[in-house]
Order: C-alpha cells, then sequence, then structure tokens
C-alpha cells in the first residue's frame, strides 16, 4: 500500500474540507498514479468530490467509515480499520493508494510501503496535516524531482520509503 498527498512547506494538506492548492501538474500526476488503482479514503474526503461520488477510472473506491453510504458502482464501504485490512488485502499492495484526508493518512501512514508526496514550497494555512515524514522516524526520502512551477507554485515530487515495514499487509 502507498499513500499519495500534496503538502505545504508545513507538511499541511487541507482547510475547509478542501485542498490547499489547485496545481494542475499535481491533478495530473494524481491521476495518473491511481488511474486503475485502488483509492482508499475517510468519508471527507468522499465528500470533497464533485457530487459526493466515487473517482471514476479507478478499481474500487475503498472508505472508511461507521456511516451508512448508499450503494454505488465502484464503492466499499469498512466499517472498522480490521475490514479495511482484509478488503485491502484482495488487491496487489502498489496498487492500493491512500488519499486522504488527515485522519486516514494518520492511521495508515506507517502501514504504507511508500509515500509520493507532492511538496509546495507555500504555506496554504493548513488546519489538516500529513505526518512530517522528514522528521518521522523509520521513513526515508529516496528521490525528489526537480523544481517545476504550475499555476504560480514552486513544486517537486518526492518518494519516501518506509524503512521499517518489513511484511507486506
Amino acid at each position: 500500500m502507498k499513500s499519495i498527498v500534496a503538502v505545504d512547506k508545513n507538511w499541511g494538506i487541507g482547510k475547509d474540507n478542501g485542498l490547499l492548492f489547485s496545481i494542475p501538474e499535481d491533478m495530473k500526476y494524481f491521476r495518473e498514479k491511481t488511474r486503475g488503482k485502488v483509492v482508499v479514503m475517510g468519508l471527507n474526503t468522499l465528500r470533497s468530490f464533485p457530487g459526493g461520488k466515487p473517482l471514476r477510472g479507478r478499481l474500487s473506491n475503498i472508505v472508511l467509515s461507521d456511516v451508512d453510504l448508499p450503494a454505488e458502482e465502484g464503492l466499499t464501504v469498512c466499517r472498522s480499520l480490521d475490514s479495511l485490512l482484509e478488503e485491502i488485502k484482495k488487491y496487489p499492495s502498489d496498487d492500493v493508494f491512500v488519499i486522504g484526508g488527515g485522519s486516514i493518512y494518520r492511521l495508515l501512514c506507517d502501514l504504507c510501503s511508500e509515500a509520493l508526496v507532492t511538496k509546495v514550497d507555500a504555506d496554504g494555512g493548513a488546519t489538516v496535516f500529513y505526518p512530517d515524514l522528514d522528521s518521522r522516524e523509520g521513513w526515508e526520502l529516496i528521490s525528489s524531482s526537480e523544481p517545476l512551477e504550475s499555476n504560480g507554485y514552486d513544486l517537486r515530487f518526492c518518494v519516501y520509503r518506509n524503512k521499517d515495514l518489513k511484511t507486506e499487509l
């Protein structure tokens, strides 16, 4: 399982149930990495999508929530961490991406083998944060793109590896 996220320079990821920035290059990167894959999220992340609908073009959208949701094609609701972990075992681990929000990232971060982090060189005034992998025990930066500019923001695409993860789920 991997995590994919865009963070500001303080590891902020959102405010008011929305993204901090509108960055076309990051959205393109997200689509390229998650298309045809499984995405794992919390209820607020699902609700933040257009119409509150699952992302199209994904193998499955898995939501960790204890709220009843209407049955919808491509949507699986797991009511507990145990049921979520059982559900994702059905897929190759490299095909599963945690996509938010903050509580889901915190819950699953150390169960991920990698984190694909778009680092935006700006302060987005976040109220929700991703774990700071630069200072988190067991994580190491293994690659970073050259800086690029998109929609007025400087950013880098970074990959972190979880050195402590010994076995896949």
